[in-house]
């Protein structure tokens, strides 16, 4: 710690509509995966928690699930468990996409905004995408909807911005502890990251309704330190057979792609050897009934 220099620590909700960047701009922040990321909207379902360190600082962010209008009972707890990121936050980055035209969703979060008492910063994401031109025009708009405490445009996959936004993001932060140590960046289980990385990879290898039908439990996590090896048994749960039969896929192939890849994406995280088990199980109609939802952690 710089001599004199007060430490400070804090907590920091990142929120949005869904497919703005979020998760992409929190790996981005910690400079490792905790939260998975899809080109599908609506991959985040929970609060991720990532722990960012410097000399003088401490920022604990939650990355939430993109705000949108619920259906459904398992939208509807999305869109609770991104309401109650912002519950005694000390500030929030609301990412906006700099290629998309304000709309009513945008409006219904930022008049929820209005409601709050800490500092909000406009981040505006995927500059790379847009000419200046049309940039500028849309930072003049967001600025008279709401009094942000700064505008900043950002490319989370380019790291453009990063910097100017953690600086900004310390100097808003109060005086405060060091709740964790330097080697965490994560306050998320090792069971609870591997069950997302094999949701990823689900996201990432099928299409239409199946991502979204899916839920993955990890069923056993047992570490061997004398070979140093982690095994991991996990299941896929989906809402009907036909979905079933295309995550195993013709011979098994699907299944073992999501295998493969998740298994890789793991290993990259824990730095150990993995030995996964996939199985996949039909819960019928599971996003539509309270008490299956309940049981998937979904409350």
């Amino acid at each position: 710690m710089t001599d004199n220099m007060p430490f400070k620590s804090g907590f920091v909700a990142i929120i949005g509509r869904p497919n703005v960047g979020k998760s992409t701009l929190l790996n981005a922040i910690l400079g490792e995966k905790v939260a998975i990321v899809s080109k599908k909207p609506q991959t985040t379902r929970n609060k991720i928690r990532g722990i960012k360190n410097s000399e003088n600082a401490q920022i604990i962010f939650l990355d939430t699930p993109g705000i949108h209008t619920a259906k459904g009972y398992l939208n509807e707890f999305m869109i609770r468990e991104a309401m109650s990121a912002l519950e005694d936050v000390d500030s929030i980055v609301y990412l906006a996409e700099a290629a998309r035209k304000i709309d009513q969703e945008d409006i219904f979060i930022v008049e929820g905004l209005k409601k709050l008492k800490c500092p909000v910063i406009l981040g505006i994401n995927k500059t790379d995408m847009v000419t200046k031109d049309k940039l500028l025009p849309l930072i003049d708009e967001y600025s008279r909807l709401y009094p942000f405490k700064e505008i900043i445009p950002l490319s989370a996959v380019k790291m453009d911005g990063i910097d100017t936004l953690l600086n900004l993001i310390i100097k808003l932060l109060p005086q405060g502890p060091k709740y964790f140590s330097d080697d965490i960046f994560t306050d998320m289980s090792e069971r609870f990251i591997a069950a997302e990385i094999i949701r990823e990879k689900v996201f990432e290898l099928t299409k239409q309704e199946i991502p979204y039908s899916t839920v993955v439990v990890v069923d056993r996590f047992k570490e061997n330190l004398q070979k140093k090896l982690i095994s991991i048994s996990a299941t896929i749960n989906v809402e009907r057979d036909s979905q079933k039969g295309i995550i195993i896929g013709k011979g098994g192939n699907m299944l073992k792609q999501i295998g493969t890849r998740a298994r890789i994406d793991i290993e990259r995280l824990l730095g150990t050897k993995i030995y996964l088990e996939l199985f996949v199980k039909v819960q019928k109609d599971w996003t539509k009934d309270k008490r299956s939802l309940k049981e998937f952690g979904y409350q």
